[in-house]
């Protein structure tokens, strides 16, 4: 399993990303590069998450285009957040003073409470990941009523990302976004005491996630284009780097098998109504950024008069399990390796005819640029839509001091990883697989409106 986040890896059965490196940039944001599930690896974060599908064919980069004037920015503004499928996202230098990471606050509760009672505790500060499954925190920010509630763990798992890896126990808990609650979730409790084995060795790739400071978050909500942060891999046999069972003394651990049921899992998709996907919509910022930025999250696609996509115009695109898609930007195709991922607080695609500042894309000047779209090579329509996006100099970004930025961008190989920054101005939807709307037909798929 492998996952997309930027600044590291995020969770799409986990979907392995690119990790982006941390350019200059002075006192003031980070601009550590972090992938769709957000970890980082070292002074790098990187962000996306991608699948565990094919690698591009790329050639030598060239000139992308005769224009010279950025292009302009989308425009779409968010929908309010309300009493029942909208909740709000927020962009900020607290408290881990990382650029580009939206939150969200998330309750959790003893499992079978109805997210009702006294075992009952939020979280701030939960990293918004459309490029991983499933909710993980950290179990140092879980208060021990709460953490206690839960009960003992049924498995341990690992949690592989782009920048690092995750380890804990696997509990059931009631999860509350809003006035929405999922029953009985999955989840995983990173650091978990109950776990008194290390992970494994084939676990421990890149940077060990063990507490919020090291992935500048106090957990990970995983909302991507699957239910399963595994999947069928996990139910037929027992998959390195994903479940263990571990026993003795000292504790060993050894893979093992799990059940879809007993995954961590997505839990948009549990909940009783406006379960068949997500919106992600940002507030635009301005072309140097902004000290804070907001948005929305909006539960359900065509269920609800605030979640419409049938008749908007929305660009569509079929994606695989992992939410991939292929993208052609100069001379290189990425086919099933792009995504719009989140958690990734960067652009990140490979570009070597662009200047750079540590990993960072660092042009003397804005570049407007064009990537061509079109569906996962899963689906037998090919039909291609252009996307516009600029990216500036992370020097100059970052001696703004801000903290929200559309146009900053890093260097990764292999893939077309669209993190934050595409997400300023635009609704984003993330169909989950298997499940219908009337606009964008049974998941998984993704879509986006830029005014």
């Amino acid at each position: 399993m492998s996952s997309k986040f930027a600044w590291f890896g995020a969770i799409a059965g986990f979907c392995l990303v690119l990790a982006a490196c941390g350019g200059g940039g002075g006192g003031g944001s980070s601009t550590t590069a972090t992938n769709s599930s957000g970890t980082t690896s070292g002074s790098t974060t990187t962000s996306g998450s991608t699948s565990s599908s094919t690698s591009s064919s790329s050639t030598s980069n060239s000139t992308s285009s005769t224009n010279t004037t950025p292009w302009a920015d989308a425009t779409a503004t968010p929908t309010a957040v309300n009493g029942t499928n909208a909740v709000a996202i927020s962009v900020s230098n607290q408290p881990f003073g990382l650029v580009n990471a939206p939150m969200v606050s998330v309750t959790v509760c003893q499992a079978g409470s109805g997210a009702t009672g006294s075992t009952c505790s939020t979280i701030p500060n939960v990293l918004l990941d459309t490029g991983s499954y499933g909710l993980r925190l950290f179990a140092s920010v879980v208060p021990s009523n709460t953490l206690t509630a839960l009960g003992a763990p049924s498995v341990a798992e690992c949690g592989l990302f782009v920048s690092g890896y995750t380890w804990g126990g696997v509990h059931n808990a009631d999860i509350q976004l809003g006035t929405k609650v999922a029953a009985s979730v999955p989840v995983q409790i990173i650091g978990d005491s109950a776990i008194t084995a290390s992970a494994p060795s084939e676990c421990q790739i890149g940077t060990a996630m063990t507490t919020p400071n090291a992935a500048f978050a106090n957990g990970i909500l995983g909302v991507g284009n699957s239910q399963y942060d595994c999947g069928t891999g996990c139910v037929s046999g027992a998959q390195s780097g994903a479940y263990y069972t571990c026993s003795g003394s000292p504790s060993t651990c050894t893979a093992t098998t799990q059940p879809l049921a007993s995954q961590v899992q997505n839990p948009v998709a549990l909940f009783p109504t406006d379960n068949n996907g997500v919106i992600v919509e940002m507030a635009q910022v301005a072309d140097l950024g902004a000290t804070t930025a907001s948005g929305t999250l909006v539960f359900g696609i065509d269920t609800a008069s605030n979640n419409t996509l049938s008749g908007t115009g929305a660009t569509l695109l079929k994606t695989n399990n992992a939410g991939n898609f292929t993208a052609t930007y100069k001379t290189q195709t990425f086919t099933d390796n792009a995504f719009f991922d989140s958690g990734s607080n960067g652009l990140f695609f490979p570009d070597s005819s662009i200047a750079r500042n540590g990993s960072w894309y660092a042009p003397s000047t804005t570049l407007p640029l064009t990537a061509s779209l079109t569906n996962s090579s899963a689906n037998a329509s090919a039909t291609t839509t252009a996307l516009n996006f600029n990216v500036a100099n992370e020097a100059t970004l970052a001696a703004t001091h801000n903290y929200a930025f559309n146009d900053i961008a890093g260097a990764a190989a292999g893939m077309m990883d669209f993190g934050l920054p595409f997400f300023y101005g635009r609704h984003v939807y993330v169909g989950i697989a298997g499940k219908s709307s009337a606009g964008g037909g049974t998941g998984p798929y993704v879509a986006y409106v830029s005014q």
